[in-house]
């Protein structure tokens, strides 16, 4: 008999490319999001609809019989309400790990991100050691540190009471590839409108996620756990372990899709004083929504990128795809 995996967000960029990984490998494989996906019925996938932050009685039942759940689903985006942040990304994550302990889960794999410890000045080769910083300048990576938080605490508890699902947390950085909706669209389209610019010197390196190998190291992530408890609670950062300057990113995109490359730029001091502008505007009229914050002008001009030698060592992670080839099987 075929064991049954959850996953919440199945109908986003990473979460369906997983559940198309996991049938592959032969899973009965369950969608929790908000929306009904005809791709994934088509697949087979049994689609559940609900709201993870709503009231756990209309989720609980879709729990039953499951061997593993991958906690996909989150509420990214620069600008909101804190409440809207607070339900999906933290009452939504007391809500799996809830199910998961009453229907005796055992295993719960958290998507996670690095954002969680940003900071003002970057992150330069960190490993999962690296603190969590004392004030955040945005609710997503807020909402998500403290998920991840309860992700790793429950791990811990998990290895001495068998009710609580033994857990691993990833961090994935800039997921990129076919399929995505968001990263790669939005510097096209801004490029497409002329309103791309760089900002700052450009030189920050960064890292960067290619979702093959995204969607890989989840699942050594859960055959990890399966033969070592031990690494129950553990943090891992998920990179193709291949640094590159952002801008060059950018530019080798716009290369790729036939786009021009960026030739304006804007000064880093001057792109936070005008977010500064537009973050006050937009909470004097909460309608307004920002065309860009302080938060993403910092993530756009600081470096990203990180040591994973212990996903390497712990989970047999070994990225499969070059940038290079990413960049080919864009298109």
């Amino acid at each position: 008999m075929k064991k049954t995996i959850l996953v919440t967000g199945g109908g986003g960029f990473v979460g369906k490319a997983l559940i198309k990984k996991l049938i592959e490998k032969e899973y009965s494989i369950k969608s929790l999001s908000r929306k009904r996906y005809a791709e994934l019925e088509e697949l087979g996938v049994i689609t559940c609809q609900g709201d993870l932050g709503g009231e756990y009685e209309q989720l609980k039942d879709y729990f039953k019989d499951v061997y593993a759940v991958f906690h996909v689903a989150s509420k990214v985006d620069m600008w909101g309400k804190y409440e809207d942040f607070y339900k999906t990304n933290i009452i939504g994550t007391q809500n799996i790990i809830r199910a998961c302990k009453e229907n005796n889960i055992k295993y719960l794999i958290y998507t996670s991100s690095p954002s969680v410890i940003a900071n003002d000045n970057g992150l330069e080769n960190v490993n999962e050691t690296f603190p969590y910083p004392e004030k955040y300048d945005a609710f997503y990576p807020q909402t998500k540190a403290v998920a991840e938080k309860l992700i790793v605490k429950t791990g811990k508890e998990a290895k001495e009471n068998s009710s609580c699902p033994l857990t691993i947390v990833l961090r994935p950085h800039l997921i990129w590839g076919p399929g995505d909706r968001n990263f790669i669209p939005t510097i096209l389209e801004k490029a497409r409108e002329g309103k791309l610019k760089q900002i700052g010197d450009g030189e920050n390196i960064v890292d960067f996620s290619y979702i093959d190998d995204c969607v890989d190291v989840h699942i050594l992530a859960l055959e990890a756990l399966e033969k070592n408890e031990s690494l129950s609670s553990n943090i891992y950062f998920v990179t193709q372990d291949e640094h590159m300057k952002l801008w060059d990113f950018i530019n080798k995109i716009l290369e790729t899709f036939g786009e021009k490359p960026i030739t304006k730029k804007v000064p880093k001091g001057l792109a936070l004083f005008i977010a500064s502008i537009l973050e006050i505007i937009s909470k004097v009229i909460p309608v307004v929504k920002p065309l860009f914050t302080r938060f993403l002008i910092v993530e756009m001009t600081t470096h990203h990128y990180f040591d994973i030698t212990s996903t390497k060592r712990d989970l047999g992670y070994k990225p499969k795809v070059s940038m290079e080839e990413g960049f080919k099987r864009i298109l």
